[in-house]
């Protein structure tokens, strides 16, 4: 008897020892035996650095895009001037090329000068109405995005020559060209660097 209550004791001054050793290790077992690794605070912050980091790259790219949208329309002197940062959220949101949108309204309207009912794409043969450019932007943004089921077996795919060809390269011939060209300008249409674009972090 005394010697198996020697033995308990033993085994209770054992435990604790086991937990400490556990705590120091930063290792703690879940209830399938698994055991769970806690980062330590140097990684922690070098991964919320990195995010941040990742985060401000990817706004700064933002800004660019839609500063040489703007500045290609600027330079016309066209109504869609301003709407840089509507085009590129847009086109992020639904995974389609920044500048490809304001080509086709630069193709379909000359960038909103000639818009029908706030429609600069010449969207649904210019018949569909928009309260105003930021509406129509997000609409055909989400056609050609694939994302409306009613005419994604047309925009659904990748290539934008194909997403050009159902838009209006069946009625145009040398369409699909006409529009990458514009794309093109625009993607080499020259900005003023300032503090707010960061140009200098989003081309690392």
């Amino acid at each position: 008897m005394i010697k198996k209550l020697h033995n308990t004791l033993l085994v209770m001054a054992f435990i604790p020892l086991l937990a400490v050793s556990a705590l120091e290790l930063n290792t703690v077992s879940n209830a399938s035996g698994e055991v769970n690794n806690f980062p330590d605070a140097s990684e922690v912050t070098i991964k919320l650095q990195k995010s941040q980091k990742e985060l401000e790259t990817k706004e700064s790219l933002r800004k660019i895009q839609a500063a040489k949208i703007d500045a290609y329309y600027a330079k016309h002197n066209l109504p869609l001037e301003g709407y840089g940062m509507q085009f590129v959220l847009v086109a992020e949101k639904y995974g389609i090329p920044y500048n490809l949108l304001p080509a086709v309204a630069m193709r379909e309207s000359t960038g909103g000068k000639f818009a029908c009912y706030n429609n600069p794409f010449g969207w649904g043969s210019c018949k569909i109405k928009f309260s105003d450019f930021d509406e129509a932007i997000e609409s055909v943004g989400k056609n050609l995005g694939g994302a409306n089921p009613r005419t994604a077996r047309y925009y659904a795919t990748t290539d934008v020559e194909k997403k050009l060809y159902y838009y209006n390269g069946t009625v145009i011939k040398g369409y699909e060209d006409q529009v990458i060209a514009i794309m093109e300008k625009i993607n080499n249409t020259s900005i003023n660097p300032d503090a707010d674009t960061n140009i200098e972090l989003a081309s690392k």
